[in-house]
């Protein structure tokens, strides 16, 4: 990737990261004007505590994706708050080893947040829950539809309010969220992607619902990428040169006709694979422990690809690409 310092929204389109990703520059907002943005909304740089809010669908979703993340930022001092959108109740119970267990069978959502809670301790983050309900993963051809009531049909203005509430209280530098197809087509993810945009442009702006707080600029969000292509691809290298069984042999063609969204941002997360296995396990219900989050082994998950990617989306500060920390141009 093609390194350098992008100002006011200028992209070389080599760099691979699209033109709204870069932000005007650090010292007006005017070309935010249309986007939310404004010039009252000051950025704040060198903060006494830096804080980062991740946007999630469900219960679990914050274990799977950017774990090592959180756990890092929370180990250097950082606040760090996960935005739970639904309590996880149409989810399927993924562990084999529970399919028949009556709690969970009995009452999922109450299950769901108790390991919610459990994962939340681990991490060492805060966690809030928006309330909104679950819209399920519509199966079938053709699907059938979406739930009356559910998450996914409510409406994104309206959805996104609470959020642009807890922006404004909560006042993060920082936030991460899903891309355009919620990482996979879940309504849930795709429906949490367009209230992490809105809620990103809607708490800066001081003539939109001053009832919600004060208005707040977050500095930058980030979509999250779980498993990029690139990953899957140097695991299998790293196990081809130590003569070690590859578990996804048979879904590398797969991976390597992925398109690799751009990485402008690797976080190394070396020191925390425990920690967010710990995580990711607390969600017993969803996570089977011989599944595919675990077929690699740490060992070879730190010298193979140490890190959590992310690409950077929109920035209201110049940026430096890439990067290695999500506070970039923010703690400097």
């Amino acid at each position: 990737m093609t390194t350098g310092r992008y100002r006011a929204g200028v992209a070389p389109e080599e760099t691979g990261v699209p033109k709204a990703a870069l932000a005007p520059s650090d010292e007006t907002f005017k070309a935010l004007l249309k986007h939310g943005g404004h010039p009252e909304a000051e950025v704040e740089k060198n903060p006494c505590r830096l804080r980062l809010m991740a946007v999630h669908a469900h219960p679990d979703d914050e274990s799977s994706k950017g774990a090592g993340t959180m756990a890092r930022y929370v180990d250097e001092g950082a606040e760090v708050t996960v935005v739970t959108c639904t309590g996880g109740e149409r989810g399927d119970i993924l562990n084999p080893r529970l399919k028949d267990d009556p709690e969970a069978n009995a009452d999922l959502s109450a299950v769901r947040h108790r390991e919610m809670d459990r994962a939340r301790e681990i991490l060492g983050i805060n966690q809030v829950w928006l309330g909104y309900i679950d819209s399920g993963l519509p199966e079938g051809d053709p699907l059938p539809a979406l739930p009356q009531g559910c998450f996914a049909l409510i409406d994104p203005e309206e959805a996104a309010r609470p959020l642009v509430k807890l922006v404004r209280e909560l006042r993060p530098h920082v936030m991460l969220t899903y891309d355009e197809n919620g990482g996979y087509p879940h309504p849930d993810h795709i429906h949490t992607h367009k209230i992490s945009m809105l809620a990103y442009e809607l708490a800066a702006d001081p003539n939109y619902m001053p009832e919600l707080g004060e208005p707040w600029a977050v500095a930058k969000i980030y979509y999250q990428l779980l498993f990029p292509p690139a990953q899957m691809i140097a695991y299998a290298r790293y196990m081809r040169e130590h003569a070690l069984e590859n578990p996804f042999e048979a879904q590398m063609e797969y991976f390597e006709g992925l398109d690799q969204r751009p990485i402008t941002t690797r976080i190394n997360v070396s020191r925390y694979l425990e920690v967010r296995d710990a995580a990711l396990l607390a969600h017993a219900t969803q996570v089977d422990p011989d599944g595919f989050f675990f077929a690699v082994s740490n060992e070879i998950k730190r010298e193979a690809w140490p890190t959590e990617d992310f690409q950077l989306r929109h920035s209201r500060i110049g940026v430096t690409l890439p990067e290695s920390d999500l506070f970039e141009g923010i703690r400097q």
